[in-house]
């Protein structure tokens, strides 16, 4: 009879679940060489202090596709602003694949990185100003049609001003007309440029 309560408590103890580990110790995981480690720190760590500011430092540095995936997943169910600005910070690294991973992450969040779009669509660099606009693609914040139209009479870059132009001729309303035809004249040379404001204009009249 022993035997057997012996047993049963044993198999308690097998299926009863494992306690949660303290934050200090998921921030060390988070460093672990082992990659499952890591992404398994990565899915517990939300609810700890400074999570933001470990999630971004290991993504960071995180060469592991399905680490980052789950780094990334854990940085948007976060509302804290240290998320935003290291996102930011991706954006401009040389790794393609954290910088693709980044727009995607940015995509799924909400209003809350409407300042985080407006300093990218001011960035000293054309390349992250380009990846803004492409993060509004997907955006579709109340704001677009503002910040594309502010792009394609302020924006010094032709490239920068092709691709807010782009999403122009899908999203533009009357209020874009006039700021397309002073791109055209602002870009007159460049076939792009007249050939893509053409097409928006003639959306927007309905021609």
């Amino acid at each position: 009879m022993g035997f057997v309560k012996q047993k049963v408590i044993q198999l308690a103890e097998r299926g009863s679940p494992k306690p949660e580990r303290d934050c200090g110790e998921l921030v060390a995981a988070l460093e672990d060489a082992d990659a499952s480690v890591r992404r398994q720190a990565a899915r517990e760590i939300a609810p700890c202090h400074h999570a933001a500011a470990a999630l971004v430092s290991r993504l960071k540095r995180e060469e592991n596709p399905a680490v980052r995936e789950v780094l990334l997943s854990a940085l948007i169910r976060l509302n804290d602003p240290l998320v935003v600005s290291g996102l930011a910070d991706c954006l401009r690294s040389e790794d393609v694949a954290l910088r693709n991973g980044v727009i995607e992450a940015i995509k799924q969040m909400g209003s809350e990185v409407e300042p985080l779009l407006q300093s990218l669509l001011a960035d000293p660099d054309p390349d992250v100003r380009i990846f803004a606009v492409n993060i509004l693609d997907s955006e579709r914040h109340p704001n677009v049609e503002k910040w594309l139209i502010q792009a394609i009479e302020c924006d010094p870059h032709v490239n920068v001003c092709a691709a807010a132009l782009d999403l122009l001729s899908e999203a533009g309303t009357e209020a874009a007309v006039d700021p397309l035809i002073r791109l055209k004249a602002r870009f007159a040379s460049e076939a792009y440029i007249q050939f893509a404001a053409n097409l928006a204009l003639k959306r927007i009249r309905g021609i």
